[in-house]
């Protein structure tokens, strides 16, 4: 019977890990986009929750390091000016940042934003851990979120969970985190939304 159980653990690790899916941008689209944001390095958890059960949707990380990017593990967001290697994407400016958090933030779920500074070092470190990282399984981004996290100077506390929710809960105990919430009245289509935002201006960032 554990002989039994142990192939089926194996096996489902290794569905998961054929469910996740590949990207990578070619060198000279991720050149041309890389945005450094004049901000102090630091390491934004985002949570989406659900606005009726107050249960976490989605977990992903904002890293200004010495260029800002975004690790969306197992993510559905996307922009055409906006090149992805395995859930990294690349070119976060205000812009698409603003993109971003509209596309999350809708009638049934709010955005948590959680910054806290950190040291260039550290910022550099959480980049190149995201960057070496891989693709994420779908329902696996706290998990891999948490696991990118732990491996941090000043992170270590925060536990190995695949719910958001518990992951925002142990952030926000970390010292020196500022929180920002974000709600809005759209509509659940948000792929409506996404569909849109491939012919809005991007701005000059």
């Amino acid at each position: 019977m554990m002989m039994n159980r142990r192939f089926f653990l194996l096996g489902s690790a290794a569905f998961l890990s054929a469910c996740a899916q590949s990207k990578w941008a070619p060198d000279e689209a991720v050149m041309k986009a890389a945005y450094h944001d004049p901000g102090p390095p630091s390491i934004t958890l985002i949570t989406a929750i659900n606005n009726r059960n107050g249960q976490g949707g989605h977990s992903a990380l904002l890293i200004n390091a010495s260029q800002r990017v975004l690790f969306d593990p197992a993510g559905t967001w996307w922009h055409r000016t906006v090149p992805e290697r395995n859930d990294v994407l690349y070119g976060i400016t205000p812009t698409m940042w603003k993109f971003y958090t509209d596309y999350h933030a809708r009638k049934t779920y709010h955005v948590v934003l959680q910054t806290k500074e950190v040291t260039p070092e550290v910022a550099e470190e959480a980049r190149r851990l995201v960057e070496a990282n891989g693709a994420v399984p779908k329902a696996h981004c706290a998990y891999a979120t948490s696991g990118i996290l732990r491996r941090l100077p000043g992170f270590e506390s925060l536990p190995r969970t695949y719910f958001p929710h518990k992951l925002m809960a142990a952030f926000a105990r970390l010292p020196g985190v500022k929180t920002e919430k974000i709600y809005q009245d759209d509509g659940d289509n948000n792929k409506a939304l996404l569909a849109a935002q491939q012919n809005m201006p991007v701005g000059a960032n």
